[in-house]
């Protein structure tokens, strides 16, 4: 029985342009063993030796690929104007598809004449086999087909693709092999023996194609493989050894590099990401960099995509800093980059202030200038709810009315997180369940419509049956058990709470409401050292938001640290100074320093920023009784009335406001309104220590007064009365505390998204 033949080599190998290395000037000889840098100045050299030549043997396929400011779009599957059908002209040993298969066509598509007939050559077949897979998710089919193309032709654009395959199949070590191992050359000479298919000798094939120039079909001009009129034009597949000319696909370009750093990304390799990526990015400052520059394909840059893969892996490496920079980098470069825009706002990286001026100022007219307006729309709408209320609220006007985005998640999203920052939970909550009618998961959404739920003591159970299914559902999102620990805060159980809000941070530590929450519930169960702690690693990831500062200042309130409180109180007034939950617990700082002028102004501001937000005056009642208190402070009685008014106005069963209203009826002499508040106050809390003592204060004082003092008052005022009442007595007012903003303050921003 006859042995198998050695396979023949009868094809020619094209020639590939080789752009000098900047590391060496001899031509790169590698072998498996050897050590080099994967470092990105070779590319970025060889980049700028392809923009500024005119060689001809420097092709565009090849300047496309080593382009920093393209996008993947050239390499994109599509089809293209193809040949006549024509017979296969493979000689028999290497014709692997049978000749009743016969070729394969495609409809017609506009770029072709009506009624002709496409030839498909057996490596079109399999890229197509291999796009199809990929479109239907059949990855180890992409893989199985992708594998023998890239046998068959060597191409780096198939080597590129089939890596593209492993990554989504999160084989990431085999798809960085492919991009990073040494990649055969052919040599630049003409070969010296070439393909006879008919009789003539075939003409010299163009040169390679550079990397990524090519897409899973050949695209405008560029010959196909393995088909054609009487000739073929196949890549040898000579084996590697260290005798023969190599170079990395990484090398060749800059989306391979971007690939392969995506897929050392995955596997944890921080340091050798940040090696192929860069410490900075290294096309700045390049003639083909800019945010002036304008993609000509219209897609998104890949240079700005490698900034953006920089500032993920500044934050694996804690660089928070460094993150932010290169998330601005990249948003800079390229606005349609959305990712490094959610990290910059949906990652509290910027303050309200940074945020504005940052989105004002980017090139939206020179990198999209049809879109320009709506992408800066969509921008504005994500930010910060704090400052520029009515520019905001314009730009979601212009997003439903112009562009007819009404029911779209990302538009009532910015609507009901500027609802939540009014303290308006239950329109919020409404606005937030119209979008989970429509997406089963939104991620910005969740947060909100959980913290709403946790607000509406009527929604508890809702809550309970909401974590539930998103338990069944999704067990492996952070969010998930974010819900579970908000139930359990319903139910006062903060143990319970603060487990799964840890589970929720080890899980996602980018998830800011999490480590909000986690501090809260050491803050509700008393245990203030803690809660700060907590606070502080918050304020330390989440730089550009103030809550954690202010939950700090809060916490050193209770325990009496005023200093300490102050400095926190102040830090988060610089971020953001518009708030005003911060500026009332200012305003409790003030008074614990016996300031009260100061109390009082900023206690004014507080309820002056609310009414411009259009809060519910509901949840401002706290804020009410501390003005009030501290207008009684300074001998402004009748100011103070009018606050615990308008307080028992808004809500008629509000004790604290109740028994401050006794006291004010009680220092202005009339001592029966008095006495009738305190009651009041303790039918609806029958335990209310403080209600009491002023109740009997008040009976005695009643009893023991003249007449005269207690239909029209002591004259002399205040002190007058004060005086008369000790001398009498021996016993003075109690000095009430003021009124606890905790109601306000603590459970507003439980969820931290609407910063």
């Amino acid at each position: 029985m006859e042995s198998t033949p050695p396979p023949h080599r009868p094809f020619a190998v094209p020639p590939i342009q080789r752009l000098q290395s900047p590391a060496r000037n001899r031509r790169v000889r590698h072998s498996l063993n050897e050590s080099f840098s994967f470092g990105p100045q070779s590319l970025v050299n060889s980049s700028l030796l392809s923009a500024g030549t005119r060689s001809p043997t420097i092709t565009r396929q090849q300047a496309l690929a080593l382009d920093p400011n393209a996008s993947l779009l050239y390499t994109s599957p599509r089809f293209h104007k193809r040949t006549k059908k024509t017979a296969s002209t493979l000689p028999p040993e290497h014709d692997v598809f049978s000749a009743s298969q016969g070729t394969a066509t495609v409809p017609n598509t506009q770029e072709e004449d009506e009624g002709e007939d496409l030839d498909w050559g057996p490596v079109d077949r399999m890229r197509l086999w291999r796009h199809d897979a990929m479109m239907q998710h059949l990855h180890e089919t992409a893989a199985f087909w992708g594998d023998k193309i890239l046998s068959w032709t060597n191409d780096p654009n198939d080597a590129f693709w089939l890596a593209q395959i492993y990554f989504m199949m999160h084989r990431y070590a085999r798809a960085e092999r492919i991009l990073t191992r040494p990649f055969p050359l052919p040599d630049s000479k003409p070969p010296e023996k070439s393909v006879h298919t008919n009789g003539n000798p075939a003409s010299q094939p163009p040169a390679f194609p550079s990397l990524a120039s090519t897409s899973m079909y050949p695209i405008n001009e560029q010959p196909s493989m393995w088909k054609g009129k009487g000739k073929e034009e196949v890549l040898t597949l000579d084996p590697l050894d260290e005798d023969e000319d190599a170079s990395r696909l990484v090398d060749m370009s800059v989306a391979c590099r971007y690939l392969a750093a995506q897929c050392l990304v995955s596997q944890g390799k921080w340091a050798e990401a940040v090696e192929m990526l860069g410490e900075s990015n290294p096309f700045k400052g390049t003639a083909r960099s800019g945010p002036t520059f304008a993609n000509n394909d219209g897609g998104l840059k890949v240079e700005a995509s490698m900034c953006h893969l920089r500032g993920v892996l500044m934050l694996k490496l804690n660089r928070t800093d460094r993150a932010k920079e290169c998330f601005m980098e990249a948003l800079a470069l390229d606005v349609k980059c959305f990712d490094a825009f959610e990290h910059l706002v949906g990652g509290e990286m910027m303050t309200a202030d940074e945020e504005w001026e940052f989105v004002q100022g980017l090139a939206y007219r020179d990198q999209t200038p049809e879109d320009a307006d709506f992408v800066k729309l969509i921008y504005v709408s994500r930010l910060k709810k704090y400052k520029h209320i009515e520019e905001q609220a314009e730009a979601r006007r212009r997003l439903v009315e112009d562009y007819r985005l009404m029911d779209n998640p990302d538009i009532l999203h910015a609507f009901a997180d500027a609802l939540y920052v009014q303290f308006r939970w239950q329109d919020c909550y409404t606005i937030t369940s119209r979008i989970l009618d429509l997406v089963v998961i939104h991620a910005p959404t969740m947060p909100l419509y959980i913290a709403c739920m946790y607000h509406l003591p009527h929604l508890h159970s809702k809550l309970f049956m909401r974590a539930h299914e998103m338990v069944d559902r999704e067990p492996e999102a952070a969010i998930t058990w974010y819900a579970v620990g908000m139930w359990y805060l319903t139910s006062k159980k903060w143990g319970e709470a603060r487990k799964y809000f840890s589970k929720t941070s080890l899980m996602d530590p980018r998830f800011a409401p999490a480590w909000i929450a986690f501090g809260h519930t050491f803050a509700l169960e008393g245990e203030h050292d803690h809660a700060v702690t907590a606070y502080s690693t918050a304020a330390r990831l989440f730089q550009g938001s103030h809550l954690p500062l202010m939950f700090v200042g809060m916490e050193h309130l209770q325990l009496s640290n005023l200093a300490l409180a102050d400095e926190a109180l102040k830090a988060a007034h610089i971020m953001c100074n518009q708030d005003p939950l911060l500026m009332n617990e200012l305003g409790v700082l003030a008074f614990h320093r016996r300031e009260y002028p100061q109390a009082v102004d900023s206690f004014s501001k507080a309820l002056s920023l609310a009414e411009m937000d259009q809060s519910s005056e509901l949840v401002w009642t706290t804020t009410y009784v501390n003005l009030g208190t501290s207008y009684r402070k300074i001998g402004h009685l009748e100011k103070a009335k009018e606050c615990y008014e308008k307080v028992l106005n808004i809500d008629p069963r509000m004790t604290a406001a109740l028994s401050l209203l006794g006291i004010v009826y009680h220092m202005l002499g009339n001592l029966d309104r008095a006495i009738d508040l305190y009651h009041e106050a303790l039918s609806i809390h029958q335990m209310d220590s403080h209600a009491l003592n002023l109740l009997n204060l008040a009976l005695d004082a009643n009893a023991e007064m003249a007449p005269f003092a207690r239909k029209g008052g002591v004259p002399g005022g205040e002190e007058a009365w004060a005086r008369n009442v000790r001398s009498r007595k021996g016993v003075p007012i109690p000095n009430e505390s003021i009124g606890d903003s905790s109601n306000v303050s603590m459970g507003a921003d439980v969820s931290m998204s609407s910063v």
